[in-house]
């Protein structure tokens, strides 16, 4: 309820207004505002229904004892700030943090991209907060302006995963720990797959310089000419264009290496190239 009143869209002896859309949270405030002030109808409930179909609930407290008796309970003032002699104790920070999220707090759908932010009044009490943070659980939150709201903001995924289990909702931890997991997988799949792409496309384009290498040969020399450990590969090439190196290999009567196979086609490649470079002398003086 701290955390809610602090970080509530107006603090003040004369006004203390809170807006959320969620029912749930409506409700909570209201049942706590009336138990610590001792009037069950302390909050007025205004209820909004946006064009996106979402209601918004404005809360305020219109009575000054109630809102004077509010900001006593808590020791606060319209400054809000968090001073350590105001804190609960380090055990209750969990709730304030929740609080707080409850309060300015928002989450993104992680299937989109891994963003938690709360937008704050004042740069006070961004610092407040990201100081309590890093203080107390290690999590280094950054800060940016955005239309004369300060936001404070968490892009890394494991820190989200840490607040959402600091605020009490391990369930959305674990479901945004599954989301992680098969966007990883997902990634590395990816990668994988134009890996193989780039590898398949590789050898396609190696297989048909070798294939052209060997109908130069057949179409000058002929393979025969060639010693039967080339014209064996040579003739395998030719009928299996799609096989790669290992397939070469294993094919040959014995198997060979995949290094081995690779080896042999460089002798035919460079027997190509000698015809070529023949061929092109032979032209040249004629």
């Amino acid at each position: 309820m701290m955390g809610m009143l602090t970080y509530c869209n107006c603090l003040s002896d004369d006004e203390i207004s809170f807006l959320t859309e969620n029912k749930a949270v409506s409700d909570f405030f209201v049942l706590n505002t009336g138990r610590i002030t001792g009037n069950e109808n302390a909050v007025s409930v205004t209820e909004q229904k946006k064009r996106n179909g979402v209601v918004l609930y404005a809360l305020d407290i219109p009575e000054r004892e109630d809102r004077l008796t509010l900001l006593d309970y808590f020791r606060m003032d319209k400054s809000r700030r968090l001073e350590e002699a105001d804190l609960p104790k380090e055990k209750f920070y969990p709730q304030l943090v929740a609080g707080i999220f409850l309060a300015c707090g928002s989450v993104n759908n992680p299937e989109k991209k891994y963003h938690m932010e709360f937008v704050m009044p004042t740069i006070e009490l961004c610092n407040d907060f990201g100081m309590l943070l890093i203080d107390n659980y290690d999590i280094t939150p950054k800060h940016v302006e955005r239309k004369n709201a300060q936001i404070v903001y968490i892009k890394e995924s494991e820190n989200i995963i840490d607040m959402l289990t600091l605020m009490g909702a391990p369930m959305c931890s674990l479901e945004l720990m599954n989301v992680k997991m098969m966007k990883d997988m997902r990634n590395k799949i990816n990668r994988a797959v134009n890996c193989d792409n780039a590898n398949i496309e590789k050898s396609l384009k190696a297989a048909e310089k070798q294939i052209s290498d060997i109908e130069l040969i057949d179409e000058t020399v002929g393979l025969y000419s060639l010693p039967d450990n080339l014209q064996e590969i040579a003739e395998l090439r030719y009928n299996n264009p799609d096989f790669n190196l290992k397939d070469l290999g294993a094919a040959i009567d014995p198997p060979i290496s995949r290094s081995g196979a690779n080896h042999r086609l460089q002798k035919i490649a460079e027997i190509a190239d000698r015809i070529r470079v023949e061929k092109g002398l032979a032209l040249k003086e004629e």
